[in-house]
Order: structure tokens, then sequence, then C-alpha cells
């Protein structure tokens, strides 16, 4: 009777938001076969008593040079023939982070580590581009109950870019003024005595910021935020 033995590997989808690029996630050129040379999401295969937390938190350390505060675990990817070399498993993970905070840089197995708008990706290795498809879709409907921003907008941050933001998220343009009514109703931001960049016509508006506990608290209660 032969044995049949599954791998776990865990990996990661990191979403950034840049006013100027939209959404976009990280992605890592592969320096080792198989698939060598195409983009794929970061992750590895989970060491012998690493934590599933520990393995991706290392992965995205060792190969796009980030640490990532939230992460939360996506989805079981089990399709046996989802890796070429063996029948692995792997946890997905997603994550939010502030591009502007963070610089990229490859080691290990990965050869590159870039920013790619979620509309505009390179062909990918194994099944990532549907994990990819998974996260986004999670992402959409979190934002129907749960504060998104905190991660992803600047310290302090426009409110154009805020709709922007959601309006990037949603897949879709939404009223500015209900918007921003339903959104200053949540009272989780403050409006700052400094002015937003003038762009375009008009003149600028005034920037804001998130009240962390106010906002964490709400997130953790959870809310109904239809637009």
């Amino acid at each position: 009777m032969s044995s049949n033995h599954i791998k776990l590997t865990v990996d990661a989808v990191v979403f950034g938001y840049d006013p100027s690029d939209g959404l976009s996630v990280i992605l890592i050129k592969r320096k080792i076969s198989p698939f060598k040379g195409m983009w794929a999401i970061p992750g590895g295969f989970v060491l012998e008593g690493e934590s599933l937390e520990a393995a991706v938190e290392r992965e995205l350390h060792e190969e796009a040079g980030i640490e990532v505060n939230y992460l939360e675990q996506l989805y079981t990817f089990g399709d046996p023939n989802r890796d070429p070399r063996s029948q692995i498993v792997t946890v997905a993970y997603y994550g939010l982070i502030r591009r502007a905070n963070f610089e990229l840089y490859a080691a290990t197995d990965a050869e590159e580590a870039h920013w790619f708008n979620i509309n505009n990706l390179p062909n990918l290795a194994f099944d990532h581009k549907k994990i990819i498809a998974y996260a986004i879709q999670r992402l959409r409907n979190k934002i129907s109950y749960e504060p998104i921003g905190f991660e992803l907008l600047n310290e302090k941050f426009s409110f154009p870019e805020l709709h922007n933001l959601y309006a990037t998220l949603y897949g879709k343009d939404i009223d500015r003024r209900n918007f921003r009514k339903k959104f200053l109703q949540l009272g989780i931001l403050e409006e700052l005595d400094e002015k937003a960049e003038k762009e375009g016509r008009g003149r600028p508006g005034f920037l804001y910021k998130f009240l962390p506990e106010k906002y964490f608290a709400l997130k953790k209660e959870g809310m109904i935020f239809e637009i």
C-alpha cells in the first residue's frame, strides 16, 4: 500500500492602495522551478513545528521584504492538481497595507517583487489567479459590514481619496454626496485644520484622519454600510 504525503504551503494576497494607481497586489517573480520566471503571490512551505501564521509572516519577509499587521485567513485551496510537484494544499491569507509605508525587495526564491494593479495582472503561476480573485471578492464583501481604509490610506487623506478608495473596491461609481453623508455618520473620522493639495477645479477640501479607537471599536462591533 503506497502512502500519500500531502504537503502544506501558505500564500498571501497583500493589497495596497495608491490614489494614482488604484488597488494593487504584491507579486514576486519566481527564480526556482516550477514556473521559474513567472509571477506569483508570495508564499512557500510550512516548516516543521511552524504555525501557519508564522509561516506566512516569514514568507512575506523573505520574498517581499515586508511585515504586514493586518493578515486574515482567506481559504484553503486543495485541488490535487494545483501544483505539478505533488499534492500540495495551500492555506491562503490576505492582508492590507499602506503602499507608501513599504519598499519591496526580493530575497530567497524570489527574483523580483513588484506591485501590480488588480485589473492588469500578468500570467500567474499555480492557481494564483483563482486565489487573487477569491481575495478580491472577500474584500468587496467585507466593506459592507466593516470599515476599511485605516490600513490602506495614508494617515491624512482627503474625502475624495476615501471616496475613490471605496469606488475602486466596489468596482463601480458611487454617489459622492450620499457616500460622504453616510461615512461621516459613522463617527470615525476627524476633520483636520489642514487642506489637501489643490487638484483640478474648485477649492481644496480639508484633510481627515481616522480616529483609531472609534474605528477599531466599530470594526469589532460590525456595521451595515450600504452605499
